[in-house]
C-alpha cells in the first residue's frame, strides 16, 4: 500500500516536472519591435528600425502598418526604400500645429504602410527591418509608442497595439515602444561642426602668426647680413688703397 502511494507521488512529481520542462522549452513568441540605429535623443533626429518577424509556419507577412503617436506628432518622417516592398506615407491635419525652425506645420505623418510588391513578403522563419528617419523627437517624453498591424498572406491580421504598463506583465500583443535618451547639445551635428570649424580657424590663425613672426625674423637677419657685407666691402677697399 505504501509502495503504491510512493509510486503515485513519484509519478505525479515526474508529470509536474515534465510539464515545467515543456513550458520552459517553448520559445516566447516574437513581436514587432522598434530600435534606433545608434541613439534616439530627446529633441534630436534618429533613424529607427521596425523589426517584423514572421510567426506563422504556413503564411507569409505581406503588409505592415505603423501608426505614429498622435500625442507627440513628428514633423519630419522619411521612409528608406526596402527591396521588394512598396511604401505609402499617410499625412493628416494636426489639431495643434507644430512650430519647427520658426515655421508652423499643420500636418504630419500619422501612418506608414509597407506592402509586399511581389506578394511573397516575409517568409516563415524570417524577419524584415523597415527603417524610418524621425525628427525632431519630442523633448518632453521618455518614450514613444507606435501601434503596428501585421497582415499575413492567409488574411490573418495581428494587431500589436497594447501599450505596456510599468510594473505589469507584458501584454499578449505589445505595441512597439521607442525609448528616448537624454537630450544632447548636438541634435544635428551642428555644434560639433561649429566647434571643429572654430578650432580649425584658431589653428590657422596661430599658424599664420607663427609664419609672420618667422618672416620678420628672417627679414631682420637678412638686413643685418647685408649691412655686415657692405661694411666688410668698405673696409676691404680702404685696405687696398692704403
Amino acid at each position: 500500500m505504501q509502495v503504491s502511494r510512493i509510486a503515485s507521488r513519484v509519478t505525479a512529481a515526474g508529470a509536474v516536472a515534465g510539464t515545467a520542462v515543456l513550458a520552459l522549452s517553448v520559445p516566447a513568441f516574437a513581436h514587432v519591435t522598434v530600435q534606433p540605429e545608434g541613439t534616439a535623443a530627446k529633441g534630436g533626429y534618429a533613424v529607427v528600425d521596425f523589426k517584423v518577424p514572421n510567426e506563422r509556419d504556413k503564411a507569409s507577412t505581406t503588409k505592415v502598418e505603423v501608426s505614429l503617436p498622435a500625442d507627440h506628432p513628428i514633423a519630419s518622417v522619411m521612409a528608406q526604400p526596402v527591396p521588394g516592398w512598396n511604401v505609402q506615407v499617410t499625412k493628416s491635419k494636426l489639431a495643434k500645429p507644430l512650430t519647427v525652425h520658426d515655421e508652423k506645420i499643420d500636418e504630419a505623418v500619422t501612418k506608414v504602410t509597407w506592402t509586399a510588391a511581389d506578394g511573397k513578403g516575409i517568409q516563415p522563419g524570417y524577419f524584415q527591418k523597415f527603417p524610418l528617419s524621425l525628427g525632431a523627437l519630442p523633448d518632453n517624453a521618455d518614450q514613444l509608442v507606435f501601434k503596428a498591424i501585421q497582415t499575413y498572406s492567409d488574411k490573418e491580421v495581428v494587431r500589436w497595439i497594447e501599450v505596456p504598463q510599468a510594473g505589469q506583465d507584458e501584454p499578449e500583443n505589445p505595441a512597439p515602444v521607442l525609448e528616448l535618451s537624454a537630450a544632447t547639445d548636438d541634435h544635428h551635428g551642428t555644434a560639433s561642426a561649429e566647434d571643429a570649424s572654430e578650432k580649425t580657424a584658431n589653428a590657422a590663425a596661430a599658424a599664420g602668426s607663427r609664419t609672420d613672426t618667422t618672416a620678420r625674423v628672417l627679414g631682420v637677419v637678412g638686413i643685418v647680413i647685408g649691412i655686415a657685407g657692405v661694411a666688410y666691402g668698405v673696409l676691404a677697399g680702404r685696405r687696398r688703397t692704403a
